[in-house]
């Protein structure tokens, strides 16, 4: 999540309404029998039948016994599936859905591919906005341009010679000489004394516009539109219906801000609410001290929305605890090694800490003693070692598996953390669309013995993990043309393929999973990382009839045929929230 959404979060974090109540929606009562269909149970046994049952939004029957009622029930509707395959509703365990659905407000975004086009795109919007506004350039990875590299500030002035800069790539950014003028960050600046962040500097000791983990504060207008609340309701609500266009049920919200649940809480009254939403809030975690994190977090112990709703909960918190991977900020175990793709001189480099280790413990032990499952942005294999520790240092006082601790992201992640968190019960939270869209620069960075850590879900699995796959959606409405694309079945064939883009080869295909490991991903192991395991994630008696209709077998297709799926209907309690024809 780009640091820009981090601030207020912090200053709505308390304003809760004291008077929250959670509506009733009414199920369908009517006995539904679907017939004919190739149904992917996704139950302990990945059993696969051909028929199911629903009533008042639950499976009541699967198999033999729901053909049985279309016998006994003549009042019964049934619908034939012409042998179409039916899932579980999918999951996406990482999202950012309310920044994502708003980021075009202002204006289109287009697919930025080279240093060309960036700077292109720079100059096209100081033509358009009036002098000395900011322009601000958000999660255009080094790692996805052709030439693999951060724009310079001399070209940055030369874009935009009237206009301050601010080119962001999540916790790292680089300015153009206006924007360090506005900013005040010359020879002699010094970052906060409790800052985790690194301005580079060149020979002579002028900074070079490239800032690691700190967001300065740039004293320039905005042009851009801020959307209303209205406007911000109504994309997030266009955003849920393309996530039910791919197959989605459930996403979580992972970084979620007071202003976002609002949202969530709204679509819901309203009756709008599309998917099923788990929200882990975050809290003031750097550069701050522990009165104020533990007020932050007694505030959403005590949030009306803890108590159990499949539809709308808070289930957990979220901190940043490293930088990026694709900024050269993520903390890892050894160096990164000298790099000009990420600006890299110094060679013991090993990225940046971003909540420091004072009070982490404590945050830990508070927010799973109070049953929330605490979760950090770990990228590195440094930040998922440092929290495994912090992990273990809380199971000795008492036990926290019951509280489901997750680790978010980890990217690399070494034998001896696999063998730990497996053993702790934590489990994890991780986006395969990165291994497809990055892949190929890591692997240019880090070169292929190292790259054998990078997402290793085959030892993963292997190890007992609980591991839920994501897309860490942050901008754009569209499962393809997002900045992190959140297309599911794009996602499950990244997972049993192990393909990069830009590659001949799979990368390590020894960590490659099954297509029945990569379905579970986006169903059951989301399910139970989200608290709806006994709800939701299979198709089972008694669970909510949460289920999609697909235009192939994905046993049966071929491999490259996964990625190319199509939902034909997504239904949500008993209820169709996306149709295509095909009957």
């Amino acid at each position: 999540m780009r640091r820009s959404h981090i601030v207020p979060i912090f200053a709505l974090i308390f304003l809760i309404p004291a008077s929250w109540q959670i509506p009733q929606i009414q199920a369908d009562e009517t006995l539904t029998i679907f017939t004919n269909a190739n149904i992917l149970t996704v139950d302990k046994a990945f059993q696969i039948t051909n028929s199911m049952a629903i009533k008042n939004g639950r499976i009541v029957a699967v198999g033999l016994k729901a053909l049985d009622l279309a016998n006994q029930e003549k009042s019964a509707r049934v619908i034939d599936l012409k042998g179409k395959t039916v899932l579980p509703g999918l999951m996406d365990s990482h999202a950012h859905p309310v920044g994502a659905a708003t980021y075009e407000h202002d204006h289109e975004i287009p697919d930025i591919q080279d240093m060309q086009q960036l700077l292109d795109h720079i100059s096209e919007r100081a033509g358009k906005q009036p002098e000395g506004t900011l322009i601000s350039i958000r999660q255009v990875f080094v790692t996805r341009l052709k030439e693999q590299r951060y724009p310079t500030r001399a070209e940055l002035d030369k874009a935009a010679p009237r206009h301050p800069v601010l080119f962001s790539t999540g916790p790292d950014s680089m300015l153009n000489s206006m924007a360090l003028q506005l900013a005040g960050i010359d020879r002699n600046y010094q970052l906060p004394a409790n800052s985790s962040g690194l301005i580079v500097r060149d020979a002579n000791g002028q900074p070079t516009g490239f800032m690691r983990a700190f967001s300065p504060v740039i004293n320039a207008k905005s042009s851009e539109k801020v959307p209303t609340r209205q406007e911000t309701l109504k994309h997030v609500q266009s955003l849920f219906a393309d996530y039910n266009k791919v197959g989605f049920t459930t996403i979580a919200d992972r970084g979620a801000s007071a202003g976002s649940i609002d949202i969530y809480k709204s679509l819901y009254d309203s009756g709008n609410l599309t998917v099923r939403m788990r929200i882990s809030h975050t809290f003031p975690s750097e550069m701050t001290t522990w009165d104020v994190t533990e007020k932050a977090i007694d505030e959403i112990i005590h949030h009306p929305l803890r108590k159990t709703n499949p539809m709308l909960q808070i289930i957990g918190t979220k901190i940043w605890l490293d930088g990026g991977m694709l900024t050269g900020s993520a903390l890892m175990q050894e160096p990164w090694g000298v790099s000009k793709i990420y600006g890299i001189t110094d060679p013991n480099y090993r990225g940046v800490q971003r909540t420091p280790s004072t009070n982490l413990l404590k945050m830990v032990r508070k927010v799973a003693d109070s049953g929330l499952q605490f979760t950090a942005h770990s990228v590195g294999d440094g930040a998922v070692k440092l929290l495994l520790d912090v992990y273990e240092e809380a199971n000795k006082v008492k036990p926290i598996a019951a509280s489901r601790p997750c680790l978010t992201h980890c990217n690399f992640m070494t034998p001896d953390s696999i063998r730990q968190a497996a053993r702790l019960g934590v489990m994890v939270d991780l986006q395969p669309i990165w291994f497809y869209q990055d892949g190929h620069t890591l692997l240019k960075q880090f070169g292929e013995p190292r790259m054998s850590r990078f997402q290793p879900l085959r030892s993963m699995i292997d190890a007992g993990l609980v591991v839920g796959g994501g897309s860490d959606h942050m901008q754009k409405i569209g499962s393809l043309r997002s900045v992190n694309p959140y297309n599911p079945w794009l996602g499950m064939w990244i997972a049993v393929s192990r393909t990069c883009r830009f590659l001949d080869q799979p990368l390590h295909l020894e960590e490659g999973l099954t297509r029945k490991e990569a379905i579970r991903l986006y169903t059951i192991e989301n399910a139970r990382i989200l608290f709806l395991e006994n709800e939701a994630g299979s198709i089972e008696v008694n669970k909510r009839a949460d289920f999609i209709v697909i235009d192939r077998d994905l046993m049966k297709c071929s491999l490259d045929q996964i990625k190319e799926t199509q939902v034909l209907e997504t239904w949500l309690d008993g209820r169709p929230v996306w149709t295509k024809s095909f009957r």
